[in-house]
């Protein structure tokens, strides 16, 4: 099964511990620090929308992109009970498509974590740095090998009227990878209970492979900070956010894509 087919109806109510105002209220203060104050904002990984619709209400204008439809079915009812002005993309983080380019990117929860390839993570930056404006800023968030040491081979369960969930988590310390299996039992109109089950892959990586890839994508290095801080990562840190921006693009490049960029047929059911 393809990462959050089963959880995505139920995502927003296991996930209600995750303070998305919070969350918001800082990549605001970050992309404002960077002087994105408005324009053309893309969320990668976007999930259902919480962190999107919250941006849109700032005042950007957002587009976000993410791999499973349903979760994007999801964000897509909070845009028609919120009346905002979303474009949601059904696309692949690492192969993305734009019809023009951004004056940022943001990601958040983990996005960048569930790439698990350098290589794939290495296209990632490259596109984030074809489609963002000249000198347009990139703000990632990055768990560290900490926090899945943290974390460990453990399991979590909660038990709840909507439905129950056991969370099984195993980190391989030399592979970097973290695998967590989701079991959820939710119920059914005749008083049983539907079993799904997902496998979940994130791999830790270290700020000095991070500040290497950037730099292989052309892409300028700009900061590091321990996650909802402006202070630099410590030893202990379990997630950075990341400050990268664009570099060698010109306005001229720009005009150059235009037309590429228009011709291209962009939905939600791609």
């Amino acid at each position: 099964m393809a990462a959050y087919e089963g959880f995505a109806g139920v995502y927003d109510l296991f996930m209600d511990n995750v303070d998305y105002d919070m969350w918001a209220d800082y990549l605001i203060r970050m992309l404002q620090k960077y002087e994105v104050n408005d324009g053309l904002v893309l969320e990668l990984g976007c999930g259902t929308g919480s962190l999107t619709e919250r941006l849109a209400r700032a005042g950007y204008d957002m587009i976000a992109i993410d791999n499973s439809y349903e979760m994007l079915e999801v964000a897509m009812e909070k845009r028609e009970e919120s009346g905002l002005d979303i474009l949601y993309l059904n696309q692949d983080a690492r192969e993305f498509e734009l019809y023009g380019t951004v004056a940022a990117i943001v990601t958040g929860c983990d996005c960048m974590n569930y790439i698990t390839e350098e290589e794939d993570l290495l296209e990632v930056f490259r596109l984030a740095n074809n489609y963002l404006d000249p000198g347009g800023i990139f703000l990632f968030d990055i768990n560290t090998a900490e926090k899945y040491r943290a974390i460990g081979d453990k399991t979590i369960a909660e038990n709840r009227e909507e439905g129950s969930f056991i969370w099984e988590n195993t980190y391989d310390e030399e592979e970097q990878i973290n695998e967590y299996a989701v079991t959820l039992f939710l119920p059914e109109e005749n008083g049983l209970y539907r079993k799904e089950e997902e496998f979940h892959y994130q791999r830790a990586y270290d700020l000095a492979k991070v500040k290497e890839l950037l730099a292989e994508a052309g892409m300028e290095f700009v900061a590091a900070y321990e996650a909802f801080t402006d202070e630099v990562p410590g030893k202990r840190c379990e997630r950075m956010y990341i400050a990268a921006r664009e570099k060698g693009k010109s306005w001229d490049d720009i005009e150059t894509y235009k037309e590429q960029w228009a011709a291209m047929d962009l939905s939600i059911e791609e």
